[in-house]
């Protein structure tokens, strides 16, 4: 069953999960068999790879290695039209909808498109929001946008209800990478009751208790990174 397929079926079952997120330049590959390890007894239902700064070799060697060694669906969680593979099952187009700049609307993804076309992978549009966390982050500062203030719930469903509109197929809320805050559980109830796409909700989520939190707000599937890096994360 291709992904999205899954995730949507996921979704009316309500039935939730959440993905471990790796980022191949902080991956100490030496320790593969480890972080395998750690991943099999997490059990998460699906693994994200993708970074801020990524070399396609380090992508192209980790997910080789996952797909060679896990039975987990693998998708491609891109910060630029260089950081693809087509190793891979999937991968998230995104389109930052919470910003203003051209690049990462429409214009990286006219750079990859002639590769993402020959790659085989199966491609998910998905509407990505930053939201405000209480500091700075990589995707602000690369993309040169602001995130959606964390009060004004009102901007990020309109937001939202506009990439539904324009045809994305799911909704990907971002605090973004080692935030102080996740994205503020009012918001994620507000976008899940009024749209229909599957919804992700990733950043600053630490414990067990903020994923269950997350889940119980109306996310979909809650994505797990630098917790789970620094082995601070287990269910």
């Amino acid at each position: 069953m291709k992904i999205y397929k899954y995730l949507k079926k996921q979704k009316q079952n309500q039935r939730k999960m959440w993905a471990v997120l790796l980022d191949p330049d902080k991956v100490d590959l030496q320790r593969f068999k480890e972080l395998l390890k750690r991943i099999r007894e997490a059990k998460p239902d699906f693994i994200l790879v993708g970074g801020s700064f990524i070399s396609e070799q380090r992508l192209s060697k980790l997910v080789k290695k996952l797909k060679k060694h896990c039975e987990l669906p693998v998708m491609l969680f891109p910060g630029g039209p260089a950081q693809i593979t087509p190793d891979a099952d999937a991968l998230l187009l995104l389109s930052l909808i919470s910003g203003r700049n051209a690049d990462y609307l429409i214009g990286k993804h006219v750079e990859a498109a002639p590769v993402l076309y020959r790659s085989g992978l199966e491609i998910i549009p998905t509407g990505y929001m930053l939201i405000e966390n209480g500091h700075s982050t990589s995707v602000e500062y690369v993309s040169n946008t602001k995130p959606i203030p964390r009060k004004k719930t009102d901007i990020a469903l309109a937001t939202a209800l506009a990439g539904e509109m324009l045809g994305l197929k799911m909704l990907y809320l971002e605090a973004g990478s080692g935030a102080k805050k996740p994205v503020p559980l009012k918001m994620i109830a507000t976008i899940s009751k009024h749209s229909h796409l599957p919804l992700i909700v990733g950043g600053g989520i630490k414990t067990k208790a903020q994923m269950l939190k997350a889940w119980a707000a109306g996310a979909d599937l809650v994505v797990v990174g630098t917790a789970f890096e620094k082995m601070k994360f287990y269910l």
